[in-house]
């Protein structure tokens, strides 16, 4: 059975383009904002997300602690354009397991996509 991966990005072209790289290998779910993730976080369940931190409304350090409240277990990667250290520890610290700077090369995602889902 093909792995479930959420991905969240309030930027089209971001969201379609991680789209198109992970598809060929797993079954991509996308939400364009925190509430929309969230809403969607209640009716399926997802084997890893990938979350931008810099989101308008809900920035995703927020929709992170807002996912911990519905007992979500799957692993957290960051996607950040500013590389801020600040936000990438808070990150770390609220329990990501890893993050990733936009733009990033497709084979960087996939590796750590995989490191992740080969823990479970």
């Amino acid at each position: 059975m093909q792995k479930r991966i959420l991905v969240v990005d309030d930027d089209a072209m971001n969201l379609n383009r991680t789209k198109r790289i992970l598809e060929k290998t797993y079954e991509v779910l996308v939400a364009d904002s925190g509430s929309k993730a969230l809403d969607l976080l209640l009716y399926e369940e997802v084997d890893l997300i990938l979350l931008d931190i810099a989101m308008p409304d809900m920035d995703g350090l927020e929709t992170f602690e807002r996912m911990k409240e519905f007992h979500n277990e799957a692993p957290v990667i960051f996607l950040t354009a500013s590389g801020d250290e600040d936000d990438v520890m808070s990150a770390i610290r609220l329990g990501a397991v890893n993050y990733l700077k936009k733009p990033f090369y497709p084979q960087d995602l996939l590796q750590r996509i995989a490191k992740e889902l080969d823990k479970k």
